[in-house]
């Protein structure tokens, strides 16, 4: 095994950077709790999953090379961002929001994952940039898709802990709120962030 350590550290530093995936997380814990975001989470996991398959064989650089398949993947995604950062602005208290308003689903968390240009970079950089496996590409592959997926899912749900922390931190409403639209303003920037850079 080539380069495990370092391929490990630059997919802690990669994955565990604040993006549209794991802001939406910390977002998702402060607006509806850690219990009530699981299900986003794992959505997001198996999105990862299938960018990480699209990254590592090379499917994205096909899809984009069709003659204005960009433009509308990139107006699908920012429709989806904005509708995201809208639904944790307007998330009412966590304390009064049990039952009333339902966190995002299973497929919510999956479709953020295929649209996120952050993960495409990340994976793109992750899967090209290092060797793990020299005599082998399917091992290779093999072995970046676990590490990589073990280190997503140890991020993601640091940051949904860490959002849900801050809810309980401020249970006073107005407070709440403004937590609510500053991770709404922080999706949206960390989103035009991976577009431009």
């Amino acid at each position: 095994m080539h380069d495990l350590l370092s391929f490990v550290v630059a997919g802690f530093a990669l994955a565990g950077s604040p993006g549209p995936n794991t802001l939406s997380l910390a977002a998702t814990g402060a607006a509806f709790g850690a219990r009530r975001g699981l299900r986003y989470l794992a959505g997001l996991g198996v999105g990862m999953i299938a960018v990480m398959l699209i990254a590592g064989s090379g499917v994205m650089g096909v899809v984009l090379a069709i003659p204005g398949a960009a433009p509308v993947i990139a107006g699908l995604a920012a429709a989806y961002f904005l509708y995201l950062a809208y639904r944790i602005a307007t998330a009412p208290p966590l304390a009064e929001s049990e039952g009333k308003r339902r966190p995002p689903a299973f497929l919510a968390g999956v479709f953020q994952s295929l649209v996120n240009p952050k993960a495409y970079a990340a994976m793109a950089a992750l899967f090209s940039g290092f060797v793990l496996v020299a005599d082998s590409l399917g091992l290779d592959m093999a072995i970046k898709l676990a590490v990589v997926t073990g280190i997503i899912t140890t991020v993601n749900v640091a940051w949904l802990l860490a959002g849900a922390g801050l809810t309980r931190l401020f249970r006073e409403p107005a407070t709440n709120r403004a937590i609510n639209i500053a991770f709404a303003v922080a999706l949206l920037v960390s989103v035009a962030l991976a577009v431009l850079v």
